[in-house]
This record gives C-alpha cells, sequence and structure tokens, in this order.
C-alpha cells in the first residue's frame, strides 16, 4: 500500500482539534469517505483501498470519530476494525436509508456525503444494527458453508433426473443421501457412461456434508452448551438449535421474545387505512436461511411424524380454519412461535413442558 500523500498528512494533523463525522462507502476494492466537522463543513474527502491494513493506516491516524457505514460484504470485519481503532461506528441498515437506496444519482461520494450527514444529524436515521463478534461469525461459516455444499448437491441430483427423464428413462430411489455411481445400473450403457462421474461428484459432495454434520455436533457439543435447551423442542436438532444461537447471538439483544419473529421476518406486514386493513405477506427481513431452517422444523411439527404438543395443536387448528394457503400459514405461524419458544428457552434456561396448557384444562385429583 502507498503511503499517505503529503495533501492527506497535512488535512488529518488540521483534524486533530476537531469533532469529527465520518461517512465511509465502502467498496469490493476502494471505499470513498467523506469527513465532517462539527458545523457540517467538508474538511476531506477521498478514496482509500478497502484492505485491513490500508483502513488502519488511514483512520488510526485520525481522532476519534463518529464514523458511519452500510452493511455488506465488508462491513462486519471493517466495523469492527474501526472499533477497535477507538471510534465510534455505527453500521446503517443498507434497506432502511432510503436516501442511498432509492437515490437515482448513484455516486459513491453523495453516499459517503449522505452517510455523513445523517450521522451528524441522529444515528436512528439510519437504523443501526449489531454485527455479531468474529468467533460467531467464524462458526456460523462453518454452517453456511455446509449449506453451500447442500445445494451444490440439489442442483446436481436435479441434473440426474432431468438428463434421464428427457431420455425416457429414471433414476429410482434418489435419496440425497445413497446417490451413487450404482444408482445408473438399471440405466441404458450410454447413460450410465454420462452420468456416472455426475453421479460420483454427488456421492462426494454427500461425505463431505456428513464431515460439516460431525464438525457442527462437536462445535455444539464444545461450544455452546444452550444448544441443548433449544433442543428440548421435537423438530429442533443441532443445525436448527446452533444456527439460531449463532444468528441472534445475544439473547438479552431483545426486550421480548416475541420481538424475535418480527426480527427474522416472520411477521405479517401492516397497513391499515381507515377501514382498509389487507392481510400482507411477511416481511422476510432478518436471516433468510435460519428463517428456512425454522420454517422446516415447522413442517416437521405439524408433520405426521411430529410429536404432540400445544404448539402442533395450535398450528393444525389454524390449518383446519381451511381457505386456499390456511397450510401455509399455519407453517409461518408455527414457525414464528416456535423462535419465540426458543429464545424464551434460552433466555430463561427453563424445561420446555410441550403440553403446559393442556395440563393446566386437566382437573386436580381429588
Amino acid at each position: 500500500m502507498k503511503k499517505l500523500s503529503t495533501a492527506t498528512a497535512h488535512g488529518i494533523d488540521k483534524l486533530q482539534t476537531h469533532q469529527l463525522t465520518i461517512g465511509l462507502d465502502l467498496g469490493d476494492r476502494s471505499s470513498y469517505y467523506c469527513v465532517l466537522d462539527e458545523a457540517g463543513n467538508i474538511v476531506l474527502e477521498e478514496k482509500v483501498a478497502t484492505t485491513p491494513k490500508a483502513l488502519d493506516t488511514r483512520f488510526a491516524a485520525m481522532p476519534r470519530s463518529r464514523i458511519a457505514l452500510e452493511t455488506g460484504m465488508h462491513s462486519p470485519w471493517v466495523s469492527r476494525l474501526l472499533s477497535g481503532l477507538g471510534h465510534e461506528t455505527i453500521v446503517a441498515h443498507a434497506r432502511n436509508v432510503r436516501l442511498i437506496g432509492e437515490s437515482r444519482r448513484k455516486d459513491d461520494r453523495l453516499a459517503a456525503q449522505t452517510l455523513a450527514r445523517l450521522a451528524r444529524i441522529d444515528p436512528q436515521l439510519l437504523s443501526p444494527v449489531k454485527h455479531r463478534s468474529a468467533q460467531a461469525q467464524a462458526d456460523l461459516t462453518v454452517i453456511r458453508a455446509r449449506a453451500g455444499l447442500v445445494r451444490a448437491r440439489t442442483a446436481l441430483i436435479n441434473t440426474a433426473r432431468g438428463l434421464t427423464k428427457s431420455y425416457g428413462e429414471r433414476l429410482r430411489g434418489c435419496n440425497p443421501r445413497n446417490m451413487n455411481p450404482e444408482k445408473a445400473s438399471a440405466l441404458s450403457p450410454e447413460l450410465q457412461r454420462a452420468l456416472e462421474p455426475l453421479l460420483a461428484g454427488i456421492e462426494s459432495l454427500s461425505e463431505q456434508i456428513r464431515e460439516y454434520n460431525e464438525r457442527i455436533e462437536q462445535l455444539a457439543q464444545e461450544s455452546y452448551p444452550q444448544v441443548a435447551l433449544l433442543k428440548q423442542v421435537k423438530g429442533v436438532g443441532t443445525l436448527i438449535a446452533l444456527t439460531y444461537l449463532l444468528t441472534l447471538e445475544d439473547a438479552h439483544r431483545f426486550r421480548k421474545s416475541r420481538d424475535v419473529g418480527c426480527y427474522l421476518g416472520l411477521q405479517p406486514g401492516r397497513r391499515n387505512s381507515g377501514q382498509s386493513q389487507p392481510q400482507l405477506h411477511i416481511s422476510k427481513q432478518g436471516d433468510p436461511y435460519l428463517r428456512t431452517l425454522l420454517v422446516q422444523g415447522a413442517q416437521h411439527i405439524l408433520g405426521p411424524f411430529g410429536a404432540d404438543s400445544d404448539l402442533r395443536r395450535w398450528g393444525l387448528k389454524l390449518a383446519e380454519r381451511g381457505g386456499r394457503s390456511g397450510k401455509k400459514r399455519a407453517i409461518i405461524g408455527v414457525a414464528r412461535k416456535l423462535a419465540v419458544l426458543l429464545h424464551r428457552l434460552w433466555i430463561s434456561g427453563e424445561v420446555y413442558e410441550p403440553l403446559r396448557n393442556s395440563r393446566q384444562l386437566v382437573p386436580a385429583a381429588a
């Protein structure tokens, strides 16, 4: 990395006595930052390489300031770096900063200026978010890497099935866990030769996924004992429980357990105006992978193998109301209640009673 230019060095020296607000627009290779003084005047605008060394050199030389940046690929490590340098770091929710996201003038310089001015007026205008710690991000990366392999395996299986159907044949018993070259033994010789490397790749991916499953189980046992509290709910396994803990990270960040459902985008939107109260879809904000896992857990709870519980009974009753999408609403409703229940178990450490409400209806023995 090249050294600071003389003009930049002199500019930073002049800022040492000011209380500064900085807007930082992060790019993949380079980032643009804008520095405002107490009166809101622009005193410095420059580019800096988006690397740990370049950012550390540039912002370590500045007085302790308020720095605003948007959520994005680089925002977790950049926010940790800037906070470690003593700056007040605000990570703005990119979807909620409409002055930037919906602006007709897409420009890095203007984005940095807007971030700085909003942070100077009121940081709450940026809808600030809190990034997880480096350790939680590293552990969650193991889960996300496994999810990537699962998606790749599903795509290859669909490819193999489509190719055989287009040839007038079928792959029988396409269970992802036992897809191997032997599955092609009933196919025509030309298809066997064509699909053998593909099925071998699927088998290799399945083996790697099994290795990830073992790592996730070991990680949960060694570092996250709270997983056992969440696994009390039938339909919640190690993968769902550990993903839930790592995504939320701090149980006390929510004032009420029911706030978790909104945080994960499982709460229906509202648009009440006069006498009109339309039924809207869920917001789908928050982490999409955790939301998908909670929906899968809800499907198991409501499915034929789900254990009897108050949550299951509530969901089945909701599905019985009928309608074109009654079952879908029931699954989403159970997923939302599941998110709330897991937070309650996590923060209280209670023993889960699946039929607590039902037992309250049973009269006491004489």
